[in-house]
């Protein structure tokens, strides 16, 4: 196996590439992202990266993506039916993500013990129903799947095989929520497409450049899972791209402090923040526009603040975004962009100097300004906006309580001691977001692809949850689909011992390539099961994962 590794971040505006070779990036490439043909997207940012290179030194292809999550965020997912086993209880119609639900027949108890049968001939009938409403791909959720995954797996059979995909709630997380199974589950279906269509893509460009490197994605953890599972997978990679952003700061900024990371980008602008040089987390799982879903995820919040965002004059002042009409007018675009005011301000040289200037000028006669005087108010409004936003961040993050990676922070406040700024016009904003935060601010070498650098040296990163009730003399693990009866005296450490064991098999298999994986509890919970005043068993829960990182093989 080859040491060279490459990163490729397919971004709503750049698809960014980097070639690291012996912990350092060797070659980066930008190119503009076709959405209509992410083939030559992806083609083009490869054939630059590779120049030179012999595709049989790689060890690795790792791509991060916004794909998934701008077609949730802008609501273009598309439409998928949901089946819903609840039993008694809660009622799932509050919570439903579409119109297009089915509430059948059966329920599985909180302990796995189903109290309701499945009827095959209800099952059947729905399929053909959603066959007629021309769906291709839906969700199956039931309230307790994570103690007992049959009905799901009965309705996933009874369905049968003329659907593109169907997705299991059992398989999205070992959490108990089922609300946010509900939503979790019917979003894997809902972007199946939009995720297949990038997978094919990345597949062919492969193929044809003969690389047989494995291939990875990034996770919104900011681990990596291999590109052949992400297809049941597909929700994990929503905010793929934020994740990118942080753990390309961790490998090229090198902080201990705490510290904001702006990735500013031409559509949006990311925000995360570190406690102590550690990622936060989103431990229960991500709200993103309406869904409330449990996908686990760095923190970081996307604002419409970029490059190519629409600067209009409303009332007089200056507003940038959040929408975005395409590229600046210096590339052709149709409305003036805060990249238009870089070039007028001779920040950089790019594009079509002429064309900047008209644009800016349109603006500068209605303030009744000149235009240099308007270009720079342009950018220092999107700087101030910049700023709010993170002001906003950092008071909601010291409202609750505060999850990084590794843990759980007991009354930490979050008092930023730095400015990590990455992203193409990180250099020109710095200045003036440095005097606007009053703090040091810094942009870090390959600052403008770190998206790529981040996805090239993340970690592959896993999570497991083991349920044993001893009572019933029975071990699940939903994430492994692992059911197997114990003994009524199996203990919490045995429960310890198999989940590292099942953590570890499944790390493998998603490619991990470490030799030492490093794994660490999240959960430990045991109860007693009591009757008639005697201890007749115990509930146990152990929660592990891979920790998320960057591997060691990346020394810059």
């Amino acid at each position: 196996m080859g040491s060279m590794i490459i990163g490729l971040d397919v971004g709503g505006t750049h698809t960014d590439a980097a070639l690291i070779s012996h912990g350092q990036v060797a070659n980066h490439a930008k190119v503009r992202t076709d959405y209509k043909d992410l083939y030559s997207s992806v083609m083009g940012a490869l054939d630059q990266v590779l120049d030179g290179v012999d595709v049989a030194d790689l060890a690795r292809i790792v791509f991060s993506t916004t794909l998934a999550t701008n077609s949730v965020v802008q609501g273009k997912e598309d439409p998928a039916a949901l089946i819903i086993s609840a039993g008694p209880g809660l009622d799932p119609t509050n919570f439903l993500p579409t119109r297009d639900y089915y509430v059948v027949k059966g329920g599985i108890d909180h302990r796995g013990r189903e109290i309701q049968p499945i009827n095959p001939e209800e099952i059947r009938s729905i399929a053909r129903e959603i066959h007629e409403n021309y769906l291709t791909c839906l969700g199956v959720a039931g309230k307790f799947s994570t103690r007992n995954p049959t009905h799901e797996l009965d309705i996933k059979k009874a369905l049968g095989d003329g659907f593109q995909y169907i997705a299991t709630g059992h398989t999205v997380s070992g959490n108990l929520n089922f609300p946010r199974r509900m939503i979790t589950t019917y979003l894997n279906a809902a972007i199946y497409r939009t995720h297949k269509m990038f997978f094919d893509a990345v597949d062919r460009s492969l193929a044809s450049r003969k690389i047989t490197a494995p291939i990875y994605i990034l996770k919104a953890d900011g681990g990596t899972m291999g590109l052949h599972q992400s297809l049941d997978y597909s929700a994990q990679t929503i905010l793929s791209g934020p994740a990118a952003s942080v753990m390309g700061v961790l490998g090229l900024a090198h902080t201990e402090e705490e510290a904001v990371v702006l990735d500013i980008g031409g559509t949006t602008t990311d925000i995360a923040v570190l406690a102590d040089g550690v990622p936060l987390l989103e431990p229960l799982g991500i709200t993103l526009g309406p869904y409330k879903t449990l996908i686990r995820a760095l923190f970081s919040k996307s604002v419409g603040i970029g490059g190519d965002s629409c600067v209009r004059i409303n009332m007089g002042k200056v507003t940038i975004g959040p929408d975005r009409a395409g590229p600046a007018m210096a590339f052709g675009g149709p409305q003036p962009t805060p990249t238009d005011a870089r070039v007028v301000m001779g920040l950089v040289k790019i594009g079509d100097h002429d064309r900047a200037v008209a644009g800016i000028t349109g603006l500068a006669e209605i303030l009744k300004v000149r235009v240099e005087y308007a270009a720079e108010l342009i950018v220092n409004t999107t700087c101030r906006n910049i700023v709010n936003e993170v002001n906003a961040v950092i008071k909601q993050i010291n409202s609750q309580p505060v999850y990084t990676i590794h843990e759980f922070l007991e009354g930490k406040v979050i008092r930023p001691r730095k400015i990590i700024i990455i992203g193409g016009p990180a250099p020109h904003l710095a200045p003036r977001l440095r005097e606007l935060f009053r703090t040091a601010t810094t942009v870090p070498e390959h600052y403008d692809v770190a998206n790529a650098v981040g996805a090239g040296i993340a970690r592959t990163t896993t999570e497991i949850t083991l349920n044993v009730d001893t009572e019933r003399e029975v071990l699940y693990c939903p994430e492994e689909q692992r059911r197997e009866n114990v003994s009524s005296n199996f203990t919490k450490k045995d429960a310890i011992r198999v989940a590292f064991e099942l953590l570890t098999k499944r790390a493998r298999r998603m490619g991990a390539l470490e030799e030492k994986i490093d794994m660490e509890l999240v959960e430990d919970m045991e109860f007693n099961i009591v009757r008639n005043f005697y201890t007749t068993g115990k509930n146990i829960r152990i929660k592990a994962q891979v920790k998320p990182g960057i591997t060691s093989k990346f020394f810059a």
